[in-house]
């Protein structure tokens, strides 16, 4: 990936923050943490890394979105039920979507790991498109402008902010599993008890 970044230059982050936001795995903090860091080898204009990246992440975001309001609603219906997922559940999503307001999007977005699946699920919840695309570009520049900030900051030493960015993604994902496993018992229990 740094190879790919060095070689392609600003061609690089903009695919590379576009798959990242389509969940496709590549860790946007290598992105922008090695991006910024080239930047303070002269390499890169830090202010083009940022905002490349955060036409990339914005494109990429808009096409999760789409994907989760065109098919959301369709797997779920057709295929949620063997991952124990009901049309209630994506009601519940829409529900938390609106009870925690926009802001829910925006901090998701600037949060490792979690920023990945927020389109899809603010598509599948049915968020207006504009209001998603206001939120997901504050959350999206917050997130670019800090770990590309912080890789200028660092220079040859961005490894550290991708290290630290990797262990809390670590720390999400174990929270999210733990989170996946108590719904799956509980919607377990709850479709034995209605048969």
């Amino acid at each position: 990936m740094e190879h790919f970044l060095q070689t392609w230059g600003y061609a690089a982050v903009f695919v590379l923050a576009l798959a990242e936001a389509i969940c496709i795995p590549f860790p946007s903090e290598i992105t922008f943490g090695f991006g910024g860091a080239l930047a303070a080898e002269g390499h890169f204009a830090l202010a083009a890394v940022i905002l490349v990246g955060i036409a990339g992440e914005f494109i990429g975001s808009l096409i999760g979105f789409a994907a989760g309001r065109t098919g959301g609603h369709a797997l779920v219906t057709r295929y949620g039920k063997y991952v124990l997922i009901s049309p209630d559940d994506l009601e519940r999503a829409h529900r938390f979507l609106a009870s925690r307001n926009d802001w829910s999007v925006a901090v998701g977005r600037a949060l490792p790991l979690v920023r990945t699946f927020v389109s899809i699920v603010a598509g599948i919840a049915e968020m207006s498109v504009a209001r998603f695309s206001v939120f997901t570009l504050i959350g999206t520049s917050i997130y670019s402008a800090a770990v590309a900030g912080g890789g200028y900051a660092l220079g040859t030493e961005w490894h550290k902010l991708a290290k630290g960015f990797t262990a809390a993604g670590f720390v999400l994902l174990g929270l999210a599993v733990v989170a996946l496993a108590a719904f799956f018992v509980h919607r377990w229990r709850v479709l034995k008890g209605s048969h």
